[in-house]
């Protein structure tokens, strides 16, 4: 068993589930009141109404993103080849 609250919720969360979750129960309704819409903004997975939730293995893989994790080191490009002379060159 993990210690990651999102694990623990079922696969389909309702809103509630996940602001506990993430941010804790003192803060929970200001954040699926004011966080939440900014957040489906930037792609955070919407609710299934199917399953009356949202998947959190979607929830998991957006703050994935969100936070960089997902990026790793490819996210710089290489800006050319190197051109070593350079530091053989005299002064002018």
């Amino acid at each position: 068993m993990t210690d990651d609250p999102l694990s623990q919720l079922p696969l389909f969360a309702t809103d509630q589930q996940l602001a506990i979750a993430i941010v804790g129960k003192a803060r929970a309704a200001m954040w699926v009141k004011t966080v939440i819409p900014q957040l489906e903004k930037k792609g955070f997975p919407r609710i299934d109404p199917l399953h009356d939730g949202r998947p959190v293995p979607l929830v998991k893989k957006f703050y994935d993103g969100y936070f960089g994790i997902t990026a790793g080191f490819s996210v710089a490009a290489p800006d050319g080849g190197e051109d070593l002379s350079i530091w053989k060159r005299r002064p002018a």
